[in-house]
C-alpha cells in the first residue's frame, strides 16, 4: 500500500515540507517525492506565475500494516491504554500487549488473542511483499498455554495406554492441535487424530493399534477384588516409554498459528 500527499507552494521546498507534514514525516524518515510542477514567479509581479507541486509518496511495509490494524482494533474495544510493543526479524513480526486490560484481550483459552493475531497476519499479507509470520502475545501467554497443552496431550496419552479407550478433546485451531499431536505421538503405545471440520475439528487420542495392549477385556481381576495396575499392567508401575525421536502422526510442519494446517 502506497501513501501519497500531493502539496503545492511558493517553491518546491516549501511545498515538499507541506506534504511531509501532511504524512508526518520528519528528516530522517525514509520517502520518495516528485515534482509535478515547478514554481512560475509573476511577470511585472502582475500577470500568470504558477506554484510548484510536489507529490511525496511512502510505501508501507507489512509489519506497519499490521501495527496500524492493531491499533485500530484496540480502540475499536476502547483498549487504547493497551501498549504496544514491535519486535520485526526476517519475515517475521511480534507483537508482545501489555497493560492492565489484556485480559479482555486473551479471552476465553486464547480464543480472542488467537482471532486477533489471525485478522492481522491477514492484513499484514495482504499485498506483493513476501510472506510474514505475525505473532500477538501478551507476557508469556502463548508459551504457558503450550506446555499445559503439552501435559494435557501427554496425560491423555498415558491414559490410553492404561485404559484402552480413546478421548476426545474440545476443538481447537491447527496450531493447538499440532501440539496435542507432537505431545502424543512422542509417547510409545498413544496415537492422536484428527476429527470433525472447521471451528468443531478436534483431537481424539487413543491406542495406538499397532503396540499390544496389556489391557485385559472385562476388567483386571475381576471377582477377585483386584484393582488394575497403572499403566496397563507394567511392572513397578512404570510410565509408558516416552521416544522424543517418533515422528508425530499429525505433525502440521513448521507453520504458526493458523497456518497452513489440515490435519
Amino acid at each position: 500500500m502506497i501513501k501519497e500527499a500531493i502539496c503545492e507552494g511558493s517553491d518546491v521546498q516549501s511545498a515538499l515540507e507541506k506534504a511531509k507534514v501532511q504524512l508526518g514525516l520528519d528528516d530522517t524518515s525514509d520517502y520518495e517525492f516528485e515534482i509535478i510542477q515547478t514554481e512560475e514567479k509573476k511577470r511585472f509581479g502582475l500577470f500568470g506565475g504558477k506554484p510548484a507541486i510536489v507529490k511525496v509518496f511512502i510505501k508501507d511495509t507489512p509489519d506497519d500494516r499490521a501495527e496500524q490494524f492493531l491499533r485500530d482494533v484496540l480502540n475499536k474495544m476502547t483498549l487504547e491504554s493497551i501498549q504496544i510493543e514491535k519486535k520485526t526479524d526476517e519475515n517475521a513480526v511480534e507483537f508482545d500487549l501489555s497493560g492492565e486490560d489484556v485480559g479482555f484481550v486473551i479471552g476465553r483459552r486464547g480464543e480472542t488473542l488467537d482471532a486477533l493475531q489471525y485478522l492481522t497476519s491477514l492484513v499484514a499479507n495482504h499485498g506483493e511483499d513476501p510472506y510474514i509470520k505475525v505473532t500477538v502475545n501478551t507476557g508469556n501467554y502463548r508459551e504457558k498455554r503450550e506446555k499445559t497443552l503439552e501435559i494435557l496431550g501427554r496425560k491423555l496419552a498415558y491414559k490410553a495406554i492404561k485404559t484402552g479407550r480413546k478421548t476426545s478433546l474440545e476443538p481447537m485451531n491447527p496450531y493447538e492441535r499440532r501440539i496435542i499431536h507432537t505431545a502424543v505421538q512422542k509417547v510409545n503405545g498413544a496415537i492422536s487424530w484428527s476429527e470433525g471440520e472447521n471451528a468443531a475439528r478436534h483431537v481424539v487420542i487413543g491406542p495406538d493399534p499397532k503396540v499390544k495392549s496389556n489391557v485385559r477385556s472385562g476388567g483386571y481381576n475381576r471377582g477377585r477384588g483386584g484393582k488394575r495396575p497403572y499403566n496397563g499392567g507394567r511392572k513397578n508401575n512404570a510410565p509408558a516409554p516416552v521416544n522424543p525421536d517418533r515422528v508425530p502422526l499429525n505433525e502440521g510442519g513448521e507453520t504458526g498459528l493458523y497456518g497452513r494446517i489440515d490435519k
